[in-house]
């Protein structure tokens, strides 16, 4: 992808943000708590994972 085409992509992106945000800021704070829940538990698995593996895999 040419670096045009990412600069085109990146704008859309934060365009679309935008508007959800003004049109549906409720919505769009839901949206965000899910992002951050997903970040959260993806964090514990690994969290989980490390402590198995320094606990030798048992």
């Amino acid at each position: 992808m040419t670096v045009q085409a990412k600069k085109i992509a990146l704008y859309v992106l934060v365009v679309f943000v935008l508007y959800v945000i003004i049109t549906d800021p409720a919505k769009a704070a839901d949206y965000v708590q899910i992002g951050f829940e997903g970040i959260s538990s993806a964090a514990q698995s690994v969290g989980d994972f490390m402590t198995w593996v320094a606990n030798g895999g048992e």
